[in-house]
């Protein structure tokens, strides 16, 4: 049985780290592409995601949203290298990214899966954590094992040696990059050299996967139950391609479900995110898909700059030149980021718990807090030895002194 997609996107998210010390040039590098612009927010058009994230992420995030209009335009007025020096120094800024659409489209229904990349965005941390963030949609496509294909082969096409027009027997075609090394050029034209992403451990050939789906109701409704279609389920949060065999069972250590909603499941691992939803329900093609690539999409990105930043903290905690830096970023990072909710929305709130436990952020943190415990203790039990090494040459000082004096008294 084929199942019929009633609507589906997919987003492929790539994390990319800036040399520190760089932060402001790329932020200018940015600014200077004529097909980038910055992301700005508004409270009245972003009303939603106003509401969902709390004062102090919201500042954290979306700086703009105390702009006010009157700012973004005095801001646009100015030099680019003094627009620059400003937004370097915001926690994070957003920027939008439009590739020019020259290249010939859909050539052959039978050529393939036709997809379109309908919006870029690379969000920018102060800390030089970044990601780049890429929504798809196939195009014209209404079954199920097309979007399964897709997603298993696009989230690889950032290694050397992939093909759009071949790979294990599936084929894609977009009128946004000419082949897989054209889209790989222009990864490297945003992220650069991937040295320091690969210091921090991250993936450069494989994207994270975040993607919505949403079933005909004739397969997952009233009479129809989950667990008869809950193989197509399991695929899906696998991102395994259609004609996978495998009878993998969804595991609770590898991936966790989120079931909030009577006509909806999410499935989180370390592969990505991913929302299996039916249209009995009117919300799963309305409001769903707008909070999915919104509001929860942020709290994803969040999380993940959480992982990507305590390992820079790590890192920099292994070298006794930057040991004093990093101590006080990681208290800075605990009263600023750790210790601060991000909403007070219900299924915000249980989402950001799972994906926290999903990417094991609490035993990240806590395994930096056993590097910062022991640098800790070490520099106090140094700091004691030279007090004490001090102590005692004042006192031999002193009673040298004293000798002194006794022999010279002595003498009289």
């Amino acid at each position: 049985m084929e199942l019929k997609i009633n609507y589906q996107y997919t987003y492929f998210i790539h994390p990319f780290a800036i040399k520190e010390g760089r932060y402001q040039k790329y932020i200018l590098k940015m600014l200077k592409d004529k097909n980038c612009k910055i992301k700005t927010f508004q409270k009245e058009k972003d009303l939603k995601t106003y509401q969902y994230f709390l004062p102090e992420t919201r500042k954290f995030l979306f700086s703009s949203f105390e702009f006010g209009n009157n700012k973004i335009k005095k801001l646009e007025e100015l030099p680019i290298d003094t627009r620059a020096a400003i937004l370097a120094k915001y926690p994070c800024n957003i920027f939008e990214y439009t590739i020019p659409k020259d290249i010939q489209g859909k050539i052959d229904d039978k050529k393939g899966i036709y997809f379109t990349v309908s919006k870029i965005e690379v969000v920018c941390f102060q800390t030089g954590i970044c990601f780049l963030i890429m929504k798809t949609n196939v195009e014209d496509d209404y079954n199920f094992s097309n979007i399964l294909n897709f997603n298993y082969k696009f989230r690889d096409v950032n290694q050397e040696g992939v093909k759009l027009d071949s790979y294990e027997n599936i084929r894609l075609q977009t009128n946004s990059f000419e082949s897989a090394e054209t889209f790989r050029e222009f990864i490297r034209k945003i992220t650069g050299s991937s040295f320091e992403s690969l210091k921090l451990d991250i993936d450069t050939e494989r994207f994270l996967t975040y993607s919505y789906i949403c079933i005909d109701q004739s397969v997952w409704g009233e009479t129809e139950e989950f667990e008869e279609i809950s193989h197509y389920f399991n695929k899906y949060a696998n991102i395994l391609p259609a004609d996978d065999i495998s009878k993998r069972k969804i595991s609770t250590q590898d991936i966790l479900t989120v079931s909030k909603w009577k006509y909806a499941k999410m499935a989180l691992s370390k592969l990505g995110v991913m929302l299996f939803a039916s249209s009995k329900d009117m919300n799963n093609y309305t409001i769903l898909p707008n909070e999915y690539e919104n509001q929860y999409l942020y709290t994803y990105i969040i999380n993940l700059y959480k992982k990507f930043y305590l390992k820079r903290i790590a890192l920099k905690l292994r070298d006794p030149k930057q040991v004093k830096k990093a101590r006080k970023e990681f208290i800075d990072f605990t009263k600023t980021l750790w210790i601060q909710e991000i909403t007070e929305d219900e299924i915000g709130t249980l989402l950001n718990h799972k994906i926290q436990q999903t990417l094991e952020l609490e035993e990240l943190y806590n395994e930096v807090k056993t590097k910062y415990d022991v640098l800790y203790k070490d520099l106090n039990i140094e700091k004691d030895r030279r007090v004490t090494f001090l102590l005692g040459a004042v006192l031999i000082i002193s009673l040298l002194f004293n000798i002194f004096n006794f022999v010279l008294l002595s003498q009289k």
